[in-house]
């Protein structure tokens, strides 16, 4: 089975954190929430779901994964800051390990600078951002380009996890 990575920080959107991860869980996979800090309560903007943080990001190495999963919300914006977070992103790329993100989880991605030349699909927020990183947008479900999957919003979750579980 695969060990997956979680990237959370507080306010992501609540079902795009608990139907991936439920989802992992379910197919048997091994997952772990990392934050900024270890031990934190993380909780989605909605308020239904929440997370303690099992992993800081300067506890874990890319190459544990098999999967990072980056769910929406406002949680990417606070993670991307983080220069940690955006060098285990880019090593998880450069390593081939799926990085899957929902909503405005690109906007990691954009930051790890991997989505230049990929296909790829985001909230339409930040679907400007996601062009100037050099990404062709298409507005579609899910895109899949390499190890690099994207989704734009909570109805397209499905499609999403499916296109995960079917890297893994």
């Amino acid at each position: 089975m695969a060990n997956v990575c979680f990237l959370l920080a507080g306010g992501y959107e609540d079902s795009e954190m608990k139907n991936p991860y439920d989802a992992m869980n379910e197919a048997g996979h091994k997952t772990v929430v990392v934050g900024l800090e270890k031990g934190t309560e993380l909780k989605g903007k909605k308020g239904t779901a929440a997370y303690t943080s099992e992993l800081s990001i300067s506890e874990v190495k890319a190459d544990d994964y098999d999967a990072v999963i980056i769910p929406g919300g406002s949680a990417p914006e606070a993670l991307r800051v983080s220069d940690e977070v955006v060098e285990f992103v880019k090593q998880a790329h450069e390593q081939g390990i799926v990085i899957a993100g929902i909503c405005h989880g690109p906007q990691v991605m954009i930051s790890a600078d991997i989505l230049n030349g990929v296909n790829s699909t985001s909230y339409i927020g930040i679907r400007d951002d996601v062009k100037n990183a050099g990404a062709n947008f298409l507005d579609q479900e899910v895109v899949v380009d390499g190890n690099i999957i994207t989704s734009r919003t909570p109805k397209d979750e499905p499609a999403f996890i499916k296109e995960i579980l079917n890297k893994l």
